[in-house]
């Protein structure tokens, strides 16, 4: 019975210094970085790739976003040199005439094409003659030459309304020299967009 004592008190020592032992530990403490690791953080290697992904990415939107200013800066040039062709490239008659050359036809068609692709304009067609001939005679020439302009886009399609004439005669001449240089460009229908 003294073996049994013995055990009793050797295990209840033991218990006791167990107890002791467990409870003056320090409670262990999991590495951060370990754990989030194990919650799906990223390595070195892979916060790397997601960088350089989103670099090439960034990259990628700005060459886009270049392509597309250039795109629009190119459209806007053409747009702009269109309407400096029509308002800058005036159709020319001959002497004493207000019929339409074959030139001049096809300077009309490409002023139709404009204008049908700018439907919201309006244009002003100005009659104008050489020097030549009286001042009475030039205006109604002048008249002669907007109006075979004016009817001719309307044949071609342009709203007869987005187009009116008014006619200078010799009054406003791009050439006051009297030559036949100056009088052939001065025989013309100029543009006007009101």
């Amino acid at each position: 019975m003294k073996r049994q004592v013995l055990m009793n008190v050797m295990m209840a020592v033991l218990v006791a210094g167990l107890l002791t032992m467990v409870s003056c530990s320090k409670p262990k403490v999991a590495d951060p970085d370990s754990a989030y690791q194990g919650q799906g953080a990223e390595t070195d290697a892979e916060r790397a790739a997601r960088l350089e992904a989103e670099r090439l990415e960034a990259e990628r939107l700005e060459a886009e976003r270049l392509r597309a200013q250039q795109l629009q800066d190119q459209q806007q040039g053409q747009t702009a040199d269109a309407k400096s062709r029509f308002l800058n490239q005036n159709v020319l008659f001959d002497f004493d005439s207000s019929a339409l050359t074959g030139e001049a036809k096809d300077l009309l068609r490409e002023k139709a094409d404009w204008l049908q692709a700018n439907p919201s304009d309006t244009v002003m067609i100005e009659g104008h003659c050489d020097d030549r001939g009286t001042t009475v005679y030039n205006l109604a020439l002048g008249e002669r030459r907007a109006n075979a302009a004016r009817t001719y886009l309307v044949d071609l399609g342009v709203s007869a309304d987005r187009l009116s004439t008014v006619s200078y005669g010799e009054e406003r001449p791009l050439d006051p020299a009297s030559n036949e240089d100056a009088y052939r460009i001065n025989r013309r229908a100029q543009f006007v967009i009101k």
